[in-house]
């Protein structure tokens, strides 16, 4: 069975506020001192000060990934607390934030690198590792899941409020996310000498500053022996985390199994899956995706159900079909993060004033 396991960034905002606040140096130096969330997870730096990394180890079980999610999300809140901040699940916070860098080299650099960018746009997402047998397995999967990707952002959109403002869309994130140079998805392979070579040349252009700002949609690690699927806002339960999960590992069985058997990968280009990436950004679960087998616009529902049936005989033999069908129809109930950010909002005060750190605060005092 393949392991999985999951990055989490949350943002840290001030609990009475709701607004981001730089203290993610003061929960790193707490995590460190407490010896970390255990069980192998880790608390980690990310680009700006305002925001954390959660870190679970491998998985084969999909019910103890979630026992490590949760636990990893509480540990990180008793630890901001000290810091009279919240551990927030959100995409984007909704009020406006200049975010400080995190002090090292790296990120300094990307700071001076990339303009306006990096010093204005503060969001969190979700990356999901699968393991694969080797890097050519997992080329003729990258291949296989791209036209399914952008129901991952549609279940995961939690981000529709962004610099004080409703965006119209459900993963705020998602747009934001695709500014950087590398994102989004890619044309097929083909074969593992194609991917390096891509990948090779597109560091060779000079406008990335490593291979750490490949920002595919979906990629082989540089770091483990995984697939790692990274299109998704971080979601507000970590119920939504351990279905999104289980549902990669499938898909990722199901395109490992039809490159044994030889199925030709889907020839959708990568402009119309941007589309696709985009139309799920907007939308979320509350109108419609485009139907990977179609390539037509089709009912959120539809698309999901019609995905579930397409990785259920995987979800099936892991043991994680209950699980995982409990999990979609808890957000077709209770709706995505963004939905529920939405029903969250107040009226505002005042005419033209609308701080919605009310918003950012009942996100991060939901109960998961």
């Amino acid at each position: 069975m393949r392991t999985m396991g999951v990055e989490e960034e949350l943002l840290l905002i001030d609990r009475r506020t709701g607004h981001p606040v730089p203290v993610a140096d003061q929960v790193l130096a707490r995590a460190i001192a407490a010896g970390g969330p255990g069980d192998g997870g880790e608390v980690v730096a990310e680009m700006h000060r305002e925001a954390i990394e959660l870190v679970t180890r491998p998985h084969s079980s999909l019910a103890t990934l979630g026992d490590q999610v949760r636990t990893n999300r509480t540990f990180t809140e008793q630890l901001a607390s000290e810091a009279e901040a919240h551990a927030a699940p959100l995409g984007t916070s909704p009020c406006p934030v200049t975010p400080h860098p995190t002090e090292s080299p790296r990120y300094l650099a990307i700071m001076q690198r990339y303009g306006a960018l990096p010093r204005r746009v503060l969001t969190s997402g979700l990356h999901v590792h699968v393991s694969i047998d080797s890097p050519d397995e997992g080329v003729a999967v990258l291949d296989r899941i791209r036209t399914w990707t952008p129901v991952f952002i549609a279940l995961c959109a939690n981000s529709p409020f962004h610099d004080g403002v409703d965006t119209g869309h459900a993963s705020w994130r998602s747009v934001l996310w695709n500014q950087w140079p590398s994102s989004g998805p890619q044309e097929r392979f083909g074969s593992l000498s194609r991917y390096r070579a891509v990948t090779e040349a597109m560091l060779g252009t000079g406008a990335l500053l490593d291979p750490g700002m490949l920002y595919l949609d979906a990629r082989l690690s540089a770091n483990h022996p995984t697939v790692e699927v990274r299109v998704a806002d971080v979601p507000l339960d970590p119920g939504t985390t351990v279905t999104v999960a289980g549902l990669v590992r499938a898909l990722v069985d199901t395109a490992a199994n039809d490159a044994a058997d030889g199925r030709e990968a889907p020839s959708r280009p990568a402009a119309a899956l941007r589309l696709a990436n985009w139309q799920a950004s907007l939308e979320g679960l509350d109108g419609c995706l485009v139907d990977p087998t179609t390539e037509r616009p089709a009912p959120a529902r539809e698309v999901v159900m019609q995905f579930l049936a397409h990785v259920l005989p995987a979800l099936t033999c892991n043991g994680d079909d209950q699980l995982v069908e409990r999990g979609i129809d808890d957000l077709f109930t209770r709706g995505t993060g963004a939905a529920r950010q939405r029903a969250a909002r107040r009226p505002a005060a005042e005419p033209g004033r609308d701080d919605l750190g009310h918003v950012a605060l009942a996100a991060a005092r939901q109960e998961g």
